[in-house]
């Protein structure tokens, strides 16, 4: 089956799952919701704050607060995406029909990440443009230094973030572990690892810790990471490439 025909019947697959509508309708929902409500918080506490954090808000990066949650329905969208065919046995049927496995696999990926990367990068401008409306003069403006970047990187981040889920999802064949690793690993093991002292120096290159500061304006005063916003994307890309290539492998090397 040639490659564009692979595409188009990958893309038929996802848009007729209704996992997939929710999944990223939560992503998109909680992410403005919540980035307009802790933005509306701020703006009521920002006199209160010290000198130094006033200093280093960043009225950006806070209309990205709801990524925190929105991320955890990027994941199970990338899980779903893969996991779906092996929970219902799909996938043999799917092998037979195209048994290039590359080919049927990065077909997949690149359907999913096409939607993901539209949906997510609408999601970040209208993320910062209504974060900043609830802000009033605390808000930063799009031709500001660093904001463009800021809102793309937003988008790009929670692209990564299902591509990555997707990666996982193929290596270990199963919805529901895929989402029992995930799900705790970003909501709390790297948030742990990543703000504690003895583990902080492992924790700042975890794909989340790493690819956040593309969100990122303003530096906080006490900041030591060892690379920018760019930098920080790189290093979250190169997991994702390490997720990708050992769910081909393995998808080459086993029975379906």
């Amino acid at each position: 089956m040639a490659a564009t025909q692979v595409i188009r019947s990958e893309w038929t697959k996802i848009r007729s799952v209704a996992s997939t509508v929710w999944t990223l309708s939560l992503a998109v929902v909680v992410t403005i919701a919540l980035g307009m409500l802790i933005s509306a918080l701020s703006k009521s506490e920002f006199d209160d704050m010290s000198r130094g954090d006033q200093l280093s808000f960043d009225p950006t990066f806070i209309s990205f607060a709801g990524m925190s949650l929105g991320q955890l329905a990027m994941i199970v969208f990338g899980v779903l995406v893969v996991g779906n065919e092996y929970s219902t046995g799909m996938i043999r049927t799917s092998l037979a029909a195209v048994p290039q496995r590359g080919t049927f696999l990065f077909s997949k990926i690149a359907v999913a990440t096409g939607l993901a990367l539209v949906v997510a990068m609408a999601t970040s401008f209208v993320a910062f443009f209504l974060g900043q409306a609830m802000l009033g003069e605390h808000k930063a403006s799009i031709g500001d230094s660093g904001v463009l970047r800021a809102v793309i990187g937003g988008g790009l981040y929670m692209t990564l973030i299902a591509v990555f889920s997707m990666g996982v999802a193929v290596m270990l064949r199963s919805p529901m572990l895929s989402l029992g690793i995930l799900m705790p690993f970003f909501f709390l093991i790297s948030q742990i690892l990543g703000n504690v002292g003895a583990t902080k120096t492992f924790g700042q290159y975890l794909p989340d810790q790493a690819g956040s500061r593309i969100m990122q304006v303003v530096t906080p005063l006490d900041d030591d990471t060892p690379y920018g916003p760019w930098g920080g994307l790189a290093i979250m890309a190169a997991w994702v490439v390490a997720a990708l290539a050992g769910g081909y492998v393995l998808l080459k090397k086993r029975d379906a």
